[in-house]
Parts: structure tokens; sequence; C-alpha cells
């Protein structure tokens, strides 16, 4: 039976933090749906101490960015580029729009259509995490979104040049200096200078998840993307405490609110991994940070084999899962709920946040039970068709839902496939509802 030697905060505590956050937000945006710009605005210099004339960046500034970026800069963001846009060419390419013939004379088909406006939120308000306008901007425009905006924190006081230069390099076609609960309502509702889009993506904070996770329904979203998470799965003989403790603190170190998880089988191993999380929160450059996560949210749990693993790291449902075991494949091929997995020692979350191609944006808070990550598929509407060629066929389907509609008692639709038989197939079929015949259709 698991044994959890550290164990993160309580379920009443987070709840409590959910439910004040859940206030904010709900009363930002209706803000925003009542004084739009103004209400931006105002929340801009609140939150961010961010004020300018109109927070959609020129072409001279964006170029400006682009221009700053170092040649080594360049290429490193063109590669990292390049390996998100083939991924997803390839994601695009396995998606087919088909049509069949189902029965004589009976065709049916679907198209994957774009979704028409995309805004994608890149946070930045720590750190300027440019690899989200590769996740989100080029995952869109491969898909074949003709407007795609994106939103993205001040930095330092002023727009972040790295961020600028990536978005604009991934193909966005307008550029906001903006951050947080007034991006996320700013690009769903609608003001007077913001019009509004059609699906939101993008990972951020608490507030901007809870805001995307609100405004479902108005608009739609990739997913429920809130703080990082992280579970390290591993064992003695695919891992070192050094390797398993540095992997939980590179990304515990996104924010207070960011759990990170170790999953093992060896006592042993779990307790000099904790050691070594202490020995490196003396040295990290961002301890600030990593630490409070991991005191707030940090567990670590030692199971007795590997089929208990595998049915802990369901119930979790991390976003990000790291498996440096013996037998990776064993995880593969077991586990169900995950974001994303990271499968020996060789590969780490790090690489999938930044350039490996696969996409960062992944579902948090036990989204992984039902929905993967952000990918091609987000920014595609599957939609169907049907097209009936022959008399014979609209007659043989016109019985069968007949008969259907008057088992479910709907005389209308009854009466769409009864004029269909009789028009058709020179049947005569009695009117739904008794009702008598016109005089076009008598003739």
């Amino acid at each position: 039976m698991a044994q959890w030697l550290k164990r993160g905060m309580a379920a009443e505590a987070k709840a409590d933090a959910d439910r004040k956050v859940r206030d904010i937000v709900e009363a930002a945006l209706a803000d925003i749906e009542a004084r739009g710009d103004v209400a931006v605005r105002e929340m801009s210099i609140k939150f961010d101490g961010w004020d300018r004339e109109d927070y959609r960046l020129t072409r001279a500034e964006i170029d400006r960015c682009v221009d700053s970026l170092s040649p080594q800069e360049r290429k490193d963001i063109e590669f990292a580029q390049a390996q998100v846009r083939g991924f997803a060419q390839i994601q695009r390419e396995s998606m087919r729009d088909v049509e069949v013939e189902t029965l004589p004379g009976v065709v049916l088909g679907h198209r994957h259509v774009p979704i028409q406006a995309a805004g994608c939120y890149v946070p930045g308000g720590k750190y300027p995490l440019l690899a989200s306008a590769h996740m989100s901007v080029i995952t869109a425009k491969v898909a074949g979104v003709p407007r795609v905006i994106t939103c993205a924190p001040p930095f330092q006081g002023t727009f972040a040049r790295a961020i600028v230069a990536a978005q604009a390099m991934a193909g966005a076609d307008a550029i906001y200096a903006l951050g947080g609960i007034q991006a996320i309502g700013a690009m769903a509702i609608g003001t007077q200078s913001i019009d509004p889009v059609d699906i939101l993506v993008g990972p951020g904070n608490a507030f901007v998840a809870e805001a995307k996770r609100q405004l479902f329904g108005r608009v739609g979203i990739d997913l429920f993307a809130g703080p990082t998470e992280t579970l390290i799965i591993a064992d003695e003989i695919g891992c070192d405490p050094e390797m398993a403790a540095t992997d939980i603190l590179g990304q515990v170190e996104h924010g207070p609110d960011s759990p990170g998880v170790l999953l093992t089988n060896s006592e042993k191993f779990a307790r000099a991994t904790m050691a070594e999380i202490e020995r490196l929160l003396q040295i990290l450059p961002t301890a600030d940070h990593a630490r409070k996560a991991w005191d707030a949210y940090g567990e670590v749990i030692v199971a007795d084999s590997y089929e208990e693993m595998v049915q802990i790291a369901d119930q979790i449902a991390s976003e990000h899962v790291q498996v440096m075991t013996r037998d990776p494949d064993y995880f593969l091929n077991q586990m169900t709920n995950y974001g994303a997995l990271f499968l020996g020692a060789r590969t780490n979350v790090s690489y999938g946040d930044k350039v490996i191609g696969t996409n960062h944006t992944l579902p948090t808070k036990k989204a992984a039970r039902y929905t993967g990550g952000l990918w091609v598929g987000k920014f595609l509407k599957t939609c169907t068709y049907q097209r009936v060629l022959t008399d014979e066929a609209s007659t043989l389907i016109g019985e069968y839902c007949s008969r259907l509609c008057a088992l479910e008692g709907f005389a209308g639709h009854g009466e769409q496939a009864n004029l269909r038989v009789r028009r058709y197939g020179g049947r005569n079929v009695p009117y739904a509802g008794q009702a008598e015949p016109s005089a076009a259709t008598r003739a």
C-alpha cells in the first residue's frame, strides 16, 4: 500500500483559494462586458502597472523587436518554430475529409473546417515565455485559421521583446500587450477596439485559467490550462536523486501554486530525492518561486509496485508525466490519464515546453481524464453533411424515419419523412397527425 512521505496543501485550502479566484474573475469579466476598453485599461494599470494609448502594437514596434534579435536568438526561435510547425502539419495531414456511400444512393461525409478567429494567450509576467507563441499561433495557422490575435502581459515595464518577435515570426495577425483577466476578457467578449474571437487558447495562471473556464460556451477554449503540474515517476534503475530533484524544481519554478510530485517504488530513493531538493533550493536562482510551490504543493509518494504506481498516476492525472524507470514503455502502455508523457532520462518536460515539437499547452486540474493537450484539431470543426441521390434511397430512409418518429411522438418530424415517401416512392403513407395532403401533393 502506498505511503505519502510528503503531502501538498489540503483540499479545503485549495477550494477556498479557488473560490476567491472565481469571485475576482466573475466581477472582472462583468466589468469588461459593461465598460469595454475603459475597464480593460483600468485593470491593466491596476494589475500590471501598464498603460498606453493603444494596446495593439504597431508594425514598427513589432519590426523593432524582430530586428533586435541576435543571429543566434533568431536561429534558435526559428529552430523551435520549425519543430512545432512540422509536428502540427503531421497532425493536420492525419485528419482527412471523408465522403462515403453508406447505402445505395446515400452519401455521408465530413469536412474539417477551420475556426475563423483565435485568441492566443502568451504568459509572460514573471518570465517571457515565448514558446507559448509557437505552440498556439503556429498550430492555429497550420489548421488554417485566418485571423489569429495574441495577448501577452508586459515584462519589466514594457512589452517583452522576445515574445513579440516570436509572435510575429509565428504569423500572428495582431499583437496586443495585455495580460491577465483583462486580456482574456477582451479577446472573448470584445471591446470597442478589439473584435472578439471564436476560441481562446494558451496557458496562464489561475486567473487566466478561471477566466477561460467562465467564458467557455460564449467562446470555445482549448482546455483547462492552469498552473503547471509535474509528476516524476522514477525508480533507482532509470533515474538518480539529482535528476529527479532537478526535474521537479525545473517545473515548480513556474509559480507558487505549481504542484511537483515524485512517485517511486523505493523509500530510499524518495528520501534521497527530498534531500537533493533541499540542497538545490539553496543554489537555484528561482528558488523563491520553487520553494513556495514545493512547500505548499509538493508531494512524495512511495508505492509497492509498478501496477500501483500506474493506478496512483492515473488518479493524479498530471499535466506532465516524466517517466524515468527501468521500463518506461510499461507506463506508456498502461497509463490513460496524462497531458503528455516524457519517456526515459534522455528527455524531460523542458524539452516539451520549449523546443521538441509537441505542444506544451496541456490539461491541468485532472482534466487529463477527458482531454488531451492543444493540437491542430482544436482549431478545426468536424462538420458533417449528407446527400440522398435517388428516389429509392429517399423512400427507404424515409420509411424507417417515419416509423421511428411515430415511436417518439414527433408528428412534424414524421411528416418530413412521409412527404418524401409519397413524393419519391409513390407510397400511400398516412399523414402524420391525420393531416390532409395539400392540393399540390394530391396532384
